[in-house]
């Protein structure tokens, strides 16, 4: 029901998406809102020709190259074609470079069909010979590039082979994915009515899909293993379900809801689409959690007696116990573990944290930036154009910046000729086009191309100085008012924007999680120490993908071919992701070792218990989210390869070093403390009751009802 209420929807509110995004209230984002309402001809996507020869303005090269604009002129979604024999700056000073503009009737990439797209490539391959190389480049050409190969299946396959070993048979492995993928069906068909309400980037289901069947599968198997421990003492199925959900069941809605916290945070950057994948992660979090205490409980109905049917020969396995009275008897493997931190819990909390650091050291030389077509694979169109560009004209020809000007007629064109005339005497600048006015006479438009690419720091320091002094310099004594725009310029609004809010989010995320941490497990201690192992996982991280993005021997594993910036929104939203996502696994371990605490008041028995009774259940879910997450590492996206390499550099040390060494070594350190809560709080803190059941739920195994075989 609630699969087709959700295609419904979709189906009637459905919106598009939106991947133009500015920081509100920039100068970049001014420049772009005259340019939408000024010049409504050329705001749309355009596509960039470019045209390399030994003469491009030879009768041969000239009579080619009309032959393909005209073509390209009668391809659908094509607005107008730019006559570069005609138009200025459109000649490298050398005669070797020809660029022409195609200008679209999109303004998004994503709505330019990828036929119409490929028609384009197809007359550009066509028109090629012997010393004539042609290649286009803009956004829709990337966006019809763009590697589709479904490699998300390949993680939800890897993921029931991870599933089968767990548990051992078909039934058991089969619930989380039934789950999984019921919870997805009904998220993805809302990712529509989401779009409606806010913007979503492209980017933005794919990071949803890639949560939901994580969360999805991570929680089911938290369940199904509860499931069949309390089956394994003896309860009738409708009981151990009840069970179930009374003690894993809050745990996923504790998990699940820090999770929702910290996706929450992304409204703080203020950003439209970040504000779009908050929403839609939230709701393929929510489904999941919805999912977790309706349709699981439903499958289990069904299949709950039939748990262990379809078993493989795996050989047995040796794992933790039951005892009668619901007690987690450890196995040996996982009690010489513990005991082994226990012992040196100095030694292992020194080692993990100078790990965590130098895995976290190279993030200190990242450079923030947009990857832009220099940083698609080589071979690609759109990357032969941008270098192609680069080489003609240089490389600031590939980030032009807008100086867009709202003029007066008492300002005359005096005031324009000045700008042309200062802007085009500043340091840094290389090639400045004379004013083009639209058909009002009241806005024009000055192309200022840099010599520095759109990525190196001094373009931005450009920026800036003709924003602070000479744009300033040269309107004095005039009404006429400028704005300094385009993509590079927009990038660098965007960056300094989030860096602004930088704080401010991970304090508030940081925050409301202790929070619901404290009210989840009764301790100070606890979440506060959650919280700083969880910033240095997330750090950890943030250095690996700083690693990758080097574009060293790394680099060129998972297709990053040269040095890439890293976009300033990823680490927000991996950020926002992995904390949640580490809390995940903070939640599952503490409330079972809570559980064993209320019931022994014994710290390192509740430690030992809490390892043996999640260690499994952690390392499999851990690997789930691995191989989920890297099978978006293949992709020709950069933002989107960045964040696979990031999240599963992050669940890997999450699962390794912080629960399985540093966190129960602190624990066994503190000993105790752990559990400290100042009675003030206690008595105003709400009981959770996430550390377990009453003990009515446990009776005595009749012979009536054998137990399963484990």
């Amino acid at each position: 029901m609630g699969l087709v209420i959700a295609f419904g929807l979709s189906a009637a509110f459905g919106g598009e998406f939106v991947n133009a995004s500015a920081a509100p209230g920039s100068d970049s984002e001014q420049a772009q809102r005259l340019l939408a309402e000024r010049f409504p001809a050329q705001s749309g996507e355009m596509v960039r020709v470019v045209v390399r020869a030994d003469d491009v303005t030879s009768v041969e090269v000239r009579s080619g190259v009309s032959g393909l604009l005209a073509e390209l002129g009668r391809v659908p979604h094509v607005a107008s074609v730019e006559d570069p024999y005609s138009a200025k700056g459109t000649i490298a000073p050398d005669g070797r470079t020809l660029a022409a503009r195609v200008y679209l009737d999109v303004t998004n990439p994503n709505d330019m069909p990828a036929e119409d797209t490929g028609r384009m490539l197809a007359a550009a391959e066509a028109a090629e010979r012997d010393g004539l190389e042609i290649a286009l480049g803009g956004r829709a050409v990337q966006v019809a590039e763009a590697n589709r190969s479904g490699s998300e299946m390949i993680g939800l396959l890897a993921a029931a082979v991870i599933l089968l070993i767990m548990f051992g048979s078909v039934v058991a492995a089969g619930l989380p994915l039934a789950m999984a993928v019921g919870a997805l069906a009904v998220s993805a068909s809302l990712v529509g009515v989401a779009a409606a309400v806010v913007d979503v980037p492209d980017f933005a289901p794919i990071i949803g899909m890639a949560l939901g069947v994580a969360l999805g599968i991570d929680y089911a198997l938290l369940l199904v293993t509860r499931f069949r421990e309390w089956r394994a003492v003896g309860l009738d199925p409708e009981t151990a379900t009840v069970a179930t959900l009374d003690t894993a069941g809050r745990s996923v809605l504790v998990a699940g809801g820090t999770v929702m916290v910290s996706m929450s945070g992304l409204f703080v950057v203020g950003l439209s689409i970040m504000n779009g994948t908050a929403v839609v992660t939230m709701v393929a979090t929510l489904v999941v959690m919805i999912a977790a205490i309706t349709l699981f409980p439903a499958l289990l109905g069904y299949l709950g007696p039939r748990i262990d049917r379809l078993r493989l020969p795996l050989g047995r396995r040796r794992a933790a116990g039951v005892s009668a009275d619901g007690h987690l008897v450890p196995s040996a493997g996982w009690a010489r573990w513990s005991g082994l931190v226990r012992r040196h819990n100095v030694l292992a909390i020194g080692a993990s944290v100078a790990l965590l650091l130098v895995l976290a050291a190279p993030f200190l030389g990242v450079q923030f930036g947009l990857p832009d077509a220099g940083n698609d694979p080589e071979g690609t169109s759109n990357r032969r154009a941008y270098d192609l560009l680069a080489e003609g004209f240089g490389p600031g020809e590939n980030g032009p910046l807008l100086a867009v000007a709202e003029v007066s007629p008492a300002d005359g064109d005096a005031a324009l000729q000045r700008l042309q005339a200062e802007l085009g005497r500043t340091a840094g600048v290389a090639a400045v086009s004379p004013p083009r006015l639209n058909p009002a006479g009241d806005t024009a438009v000055i192309t200022v191309v840099p010599t520095t690419g759109p990525q190196e720091a001094a373009t931005e320091d450009l920026v800036q100085t003709l924003r602070d002094d000479v744009v300033p310099a040269a309107t004095r004594g005039t009404s006429t008012e400028v704005h300094v725009g385009g993509s590079t310029a927009a990038v660098i609004d965007i960056n300094t924007l989030i860096a602004d809010r930088l704080a401010l989010l991970i304090g508030g995320v940081v925050v409301v999680s202790m929070i619901l941490l404290l009210v989840a497990f009764r301790s100070v201690v606890i979440a506060l120490t959650a919280a700083v192992m969880n910033l240095l996982s997330v750090a950890a991280s943030y250095g690996v993908v700083a690693f990758f993005l080097d574009g060293g021997w790394a680099g060129r594993l998972v297709g990053i071919d040269n040095a890439t910036p890293l976009a300033a929104f990823v680490p927000v939203i991996m950020f926002a992701l992995l904390f949640g996502l580490s809390m995940d696994y903070e939640v599952f371990l503490i409330s079972r070792v809570r559980e064993s605490w209320v019931r022994t008041r014994d710290n390192s028995r509740a430690i030992v218990t809490g390892l043996a009774g999640t260690g499994r259940v952690i390392t499999a879910a851990a690997a789930i989210m691995i191989v989920v997450f890297a099978a978006l590492v293949p992709s020709d996206q950069v933002f989107i390869k960045v964040f696979g390499v990031g999240m599963v550099a992050a669940i890997l040390v999450d699962a390794t070093i912080i629960r399985m060494l540093l966190v129960p070594a602190v624990m066994h350190l503190l000993g105790r403390s752990n559990w400290w809560l100042p009675r003030v709080i206690e008595r105003r803190l709400p009981q959770l009751h996430v550390e377990g059941v009453p003990d009515t739920y446990l009776r005595p195994v009749t012979e009536a009802e054998p137990v399963p075989s484990r």
